[in-house]
């Protein structure tokens, strides 16, 4: 085998893109800080106890181990950077007051998800602790859209659930909650033959409720008819108002509903949205309310998103090249000093080495530094 070749879905990044990822990472950054997020830096790998704490069966699948050389202890190379951000709101920072943070970074998987996904996503997200009202939801859920429509995507489908709902309903019927993780499988794949074989033996109120979610899809309407198939429990009652509140937030006009989509069930502890846009058969982004602090000892109640930029940047026309001035390469008086002086200013200026002409395709050299009359000028190139 060629030693060039790269493992199954990990790639390179190429100038023109790499270029078109780091120019978004510094925007959704940016607008982060606007909205009053601080940004943290957690660590590639760590303790494997800590960094699948509260995390579920899907994160311990997709996170490669290794042996630490130094302690003997079992390491993860991260998966998903969010626990690693709760741990740290948790057990470092131990504020007290509302804490928003935001994060940008590589993460790892030993399997892809999705179609044609990469298994070395540059995750980056933003996260609200200490606030358990539905306004730290509305916030992260504004701040997810404005994030697409920073990238120019406006297109976008917002699509909502609610995980208290299944909870709810399998939580009377102590046969259904053995078989929750395959229901939750199930429901994702809206299996109704699959369902109806598994819930043979559950309580009829159970079992209805169940076959019932795969078809609740749809626009927010489908909120409404929720109310009327589903068990009239308090607990059901608040996760619609919740969802409603929340549709409303966004604009019903983008907003769908799918109560059969539990992707992170296992994880999340409430209110769970996803993103989709046109040319991608993936959710360009998940978010939800969790409550991972409790362990790391310190519960806290939080809501969050994330995404992959490397996925984004993908969505995005190849960029524009960027404007450049050629200069000659030599140690004339006057040369270096013109050079420095524009860098200062901003411009790309490029020196051609001996022997080579410049020609990069990142760049595009419209201009160039000449010598005229002793003076050295910036001249435009036809």
């Amino acid at each position: 085998m060629p030693n060039w070749l790269l493992p199954e879905n990990i790639a390179d990044v190429l100038p023109s893109e790499a270029r078109k990822i780091e120019d978004l990472r510094r925007l959704i950054l940016d607008n982060f800080r606007l909205y009053g997020y601080e940004l943290v830096m957690p660590p590639m790998l760590e303790y494997l106890e800590s960094l699948l704490a509260g995390a579920g069966q899907d994160t311990d699948l997709r996170t490669f181990k290794l042996v630490d050389q130094l302690s003997g202890r079992t390491l993860g190379i991260r998966a998903d950077m969010t626990t690693q951000v709760a741990r740290i709101d948790a057990h470092l920072l131990n504020r007290e007051s509302v804490t928003r943070l935001c994060y940008v970074g590589s993460v790892l998987h030993t399997r892809q998800i999705g179609l044609h996904a990469t298994r070395e996503p540059l995750q980056i997200g933003a996260e609200i602790y200490g606030h358990l009202g539905l306004e730290a939801d509305a916030e992260i859920q504004e701040l997810a859209l404005a994030t697409l429509a920073l990238a120019g995507i406006t297109q976008v489908r917002l699509d909502l659930c609610h995980v208290g709902i299944l909870r709810t309903i399998i939580g009377g019927d102590d046969a259904a909650k053995v078989d929750e993780s395959e229901l939750v499988a199930l429901l994702e794949a809206k299996d109704l033959p699959g369902l109806r074989t598994i819930s043979v033996n559950y309580k009829p109120q159970t079992r209805a409720a169940l076959l019932a979610l795969p078809g609740l899809y749809g626009d927010a309407s489908v909120l409404q008819q929720a109310r009327q198939v589903l068990p009239a429990l308090p607990a059901i009652a608040k996760a619609l108002d919740e969802l409603e509140t929340l549709a409303e937030a966004a604009g019903k006009d983008c907003v769908t509903v799918d109560l059969a989509d539990l992707r992170g069930y296992h994880y999340e502890s409430g209110l769970i949205f996803a993103a989709y846009v046109p040319g991608l058969p993936n959710a360009i982004l998940r978010g939800g309310r969790y409550d991972v602090g409790a362990a790391f000892g310190r519960s806290r109640p939080a809501t969050g998103f994330s995404m992959d930029l490397r996925e984004l940047a993908r969505l995005i026309p190849v960029a524009i090249r960027k404007r450049a001035i050629h200069a000659p390469w030599g140690v004339e008086a006057g040369l270096k000093e013109k050079i420095v002086e524009l860098r200062k200013a901003g411009e790309v200026v490029i020196q051609s080495l001996p022997g080579h002409e410049s020609d990069q395709d990142e760049f595009d050299c419209d201009r160039a530094v000449v010598l005229e009359n002793g003076n050295w000028i910036i001249k435009n190139l036809d």
